[in-house]
Order: C-alpha cells, then structure tokens, then sequence
C-alpha cells in the first residue's frame, strides 16, 4: 500500500532525541509525529505534551499505535534490542548513529532488518548535509585518491555556552541523568564510539574502504585524542584526528587530494545549521568551484529521506551495512590504540 506521509514514533526522549530529532520531524516533509516512548514518565510525557501527541512509558505500547517507522534515539546498549522490537513488529527503523554499541551487534540489526524485508537506515546526518553531498558527488572528478587528512574536534568550556544558546529547553530527568552519566564514565569507549561513527562514515562516503588501521591515542584528565592511519583500497594513505576534548573552538574538516585535483570541506558545529563549505580545484583546467548552500538543517534532511525511501522503496544513505562498516573502524582504532599502533584490519 503507498504511504503519502509516513507516520513515525520516537523511541527515546532524552537530550538528542529533544535537541535535534524531534524539532526536525516537525517541520519534515512527508512526516507524521504520532508518539513517542522513554522508560522515564518524566521524559515521555512532558516530551508528548510538547509536541501535542501521545506519550509511553513502554516500546510495546508504543509499536501497538498505527505506525510506519520508527526512530529510536535511545542510548546505542539499547539499538540492537529495540531495533529487533521494532521490526518484529513490522516497523522501518530509523537509528541514531552508532548502529549498536558493536559491530557484531549492527551486522545482527542489518540482517534482521533485511528479512524482516523492512527498510533501516544510520543517523549520520552529515550525509544529508548538502555541502557534504556536493563532496561525494564531485569526488570522481579527482580520480585516484593519493591522501585523505581527516580531523574533528570537540570543545570543552566552549560547547556548553554554545548549546545553552542554540537548544530548546529540556525536559530532564535527574535520575536518568545520573544513572547515564555511570555508563559514560568509560570515557575513552564513549567518546570513540560517539564520534568515531560520524568520522568513519563521512570517510567512507568519500574515499571509499579504509583496509587497514594504525592508531595512538593520548589523554590528559578527561580529554581524549585519538591519532591514525589508514590506506585505501586504491593503495592511497588517510590520516584522521578524534579529539574531545580540545581547549578551544569546534574544528571539522577533510582534504583529499587525487590524480586531477584537491577537495576540501569545511564543516561547522551541525546546530548553528550551516551546510558545509566545499572547495574543488581541477588541476588540468585550473577550474576552482566554491559552491554556497547556505543554512540547512541535516536532521530535518536526514529523516525526509528516511520517509522518502520507505516510500518509493528506495535505499537508505547510510545503510545498516554502512553502520557496521563504521563499527568496524572504530573497534580496530581501539584495538590498534591499545597496542601502541600495531597495525588492524577491521
């Protein structure tokens, strides 16, 4: 049966899932918010009451509403059994990067989305960024990949000043809170594993399989660096930074240089909403393009193509096999880093 509008649950009403996932179903095409769900009844409800639909305490309460999809915000411990819930019950599903918390368990969520013959789709958003996908577009003009430099910071004091001004204010539940804060006091898996999927994903998008890894990691207090190399497929070197946190402003970036020219991407903390700032020089006809997207909104873009492939049965961008490929990385970096750089193959 066609779905001119898909309607979606949300499962999951902490931080993110108020700060960028629900503002953007709002104001998304081809969506219909009809619930949401969170353990918490603090979160479920006062969540629910802000956006006028019905609010539960429990996934399977939730999944008994008339539902296309879902997209479940909750922490990534949770992706594989609640993406498995979800499908069973005959639902798309809509996951909040990184797939899972391994990569064993996102390879599991894929095959059990695959025969369940449901669509399930990884929320790396920069995908959906307009500037980013002018990158991936542009990149068979460079030919073969010679380098790749990939870095991505986080700040500290500054990032809370920042969200503080650009967040609406959240419902909170303290308990929540403090009970979370116990799982993210593994910091160096915590971090790695939040923003190494961003990292690894958008590399993969525009260079293609990284076959290797090499990697160090230093740390001081609660700041973390992670430094590494990779080679391509095509034999060419990737070099990447995950730094958080670092001790001054949000800093994103990617310069790739191939047989015909250079491409550089310049990318800005995703809620000042700035699409990405994208170079391309062609070496052999002198031709420098600086194309300019302006504002633009990743999440509202990213769950407009959810709906749009469920619709017309399209893929999705990124896949469940992009959400396990990106696990891969990640779990060999950490490998690698504890080894003092020895070299893994994810």
């Amino acid at each position: 049966m066609k779905i001119d509008s898909v309607r979606l649950g949300v499962i999951g009403c902490g931080r993110i899932a108020q700060v960028a996932h629900l503002p953007a179903v709002a104001k998304a095409d081809g969506v219909q918010l009809v619930a949401v769900s969170d353990p918490s009844e603090t979160l479920a409800h006062g969540v629910a009451a802000r956006y006028g639909v019905t609010g539960c305490t429990d996934t399977g309460e939730l999944l008994g509403h008339r539902l296309d999809a879902v997209l479940i915000a909750a922490p990534d411990r949770l992706h594989l059994p609640l993406g498995v819930q979800a499908l069973e019950a005959g639902r798309h599903v809509l996951v909040e990067k990184p797939a899972a918390d391994t990569a064993t368990h996102a390879a599991e969520l894929q095959a059990r989305a695959e025969s369940a013959g449901r669509k399930l789709q990884v929320g790396s958003m920069r995908r959906h960024d307009p500037g980013m996908a002018y990158a991936k577009a542009a990149m068979a003009e460079l030919g073969t990949i010679l380098t790749a430099t990939s870095w991505y910071r986080i700040p500290a004091t500054l990032r809370r000043p920042t969200e503080a001004a650009l967040f609406p204010a959240l419902v909170v539940d303290e308990d929540v809170r403090a009970r979370e804060a116990g799982f993210k006091a593994d910091r160096d898996r915590y971090l790695l594993l939040t923003h190494g999927a961003h990292v690894f994903d958008t590399l993969r998008l525009l260079v293609g399989e990284l076959t290797n890894v090499r990697a160090q990691v230093a740390h001081h207090g609660r700041d973390y660096s992670w430094h590494g190399t990779s080679r391509l497929a095509g034999g060419g070197l990737v070099t990447f930074e995950i730094s958080a946190d670092v001790r001054g402003e949000y800093a994103e970036g990617i310069e790739i240089y191939g047989e015909h020219g250079h491409l550089s991407i310049r990318s800005d903390f995703p809620f000042f909403r700035h699409a990405s700032r994208v170079r391309v020089h062609l070496d052999r006809t002198r031709e420098t393009r600086t194309p300019e997207f302006g504002a633009s909104d990743p999440y509202q873009r990213q769950v407009e193509a959810f709906a749009r492939a469920i619709v017309t049965d399209a893929p999705t961008d990124p896949s469940g096999v992009d959400g396990a490929a990106a696990l891969r990385l990640i779990e060999a970096v950490a490998t690698s880093a504890a080894a003092d750089g020895k070299e893994v193959e994810p």
